[in-house]
């Protein structure tokens, strides 16, 4: 009787490709860390309606159920983001930041086309020097972004207050556009990851 070999992409292998940064303390990720992740899925959200169901389903898909333990789970980790109105002042370990960052560079790749759409608008909206909102599907994604970023981000944070208006909000959208496409080409994941923890390392 044949034995089937056990599948390479395990929830070890691939939380292990992404390094342990050395970090100055024990107690998890540094607060820059997990705000950064926060808000890359934020921009996923932004960019997919379905991006919250969708990172429950990778989640499966890569078997990171022990991780990341279903719809609360995933809100407990987000949660960490200290900007949050709901913040949960519990630390964020490296294998959950890991979790999360492998799923917003897996959703981010199936994302590559749209977000190279909106970043190539934006030039040409840009160079045009006309509004943002000539380009609909742009302007759709950023007043998805700023309507999310207000209703799940803390007004009374000195942090939070700096993006009160719209513009602010524009900006660090697309910042995160551009964080995003950074995110699929080679080796991204691991991009991504060295540059959640630049400055931090000890």
């Amino acid at each position: 009787m044949q034995t089937q070999s056990p599948p390479t992409d395990t929830p070890a292998f691939i939380l292990d490709s992404l390094p342990d940064p050395n970090l100055a303390g024990n107690d998890g990720c540094p607060r820059r860390t997990r705000m950064q992740i926060d808000l890359i899925l934020l921009a996923i959200e932004a960019l997919d309606l379905g991006g919250s169901e969708a990172m429950l389903s990778v989640a499966q898909e890569l078997g990171l159920q022990s991780v990341i333990k279903g719809r609360v789970g995933l809100w407990l980790l987000r949660s960490t983001n200290p900007l949050r109105r709901f913040n949960r002042r519990r630390p964020l370990s490296l294998n959950e930041a890991k979790a999360l960052t492998v799923i917003a560079c897996h959703l981010t790749r199936r994302l590559t086309v749209l977000t190279r759409q909106l970043l190539l608008g934006y030039q040409q909206v840009t160079e045009k020097q006309l509004s943002l909102d000539h380009h609909f599907r742009l302007a759709d994604y950023l007043s998805r972004f700023r309507a999310h970023f207000r209703a799940r981000m803390n007004p009374k944070r000195a942090a939070v207050v700096a993006y009160s208006s719209d513009e602010k909000l524009d900006e660090l959208a697309l910042s995160l556009l551009r964080q995003l496409l950074f995110c699929t080409g080679t080796n991204g994941t691991q991009r991504l990851w060295a540059s959640l923890f630049d400055g931090e390392v000890a």
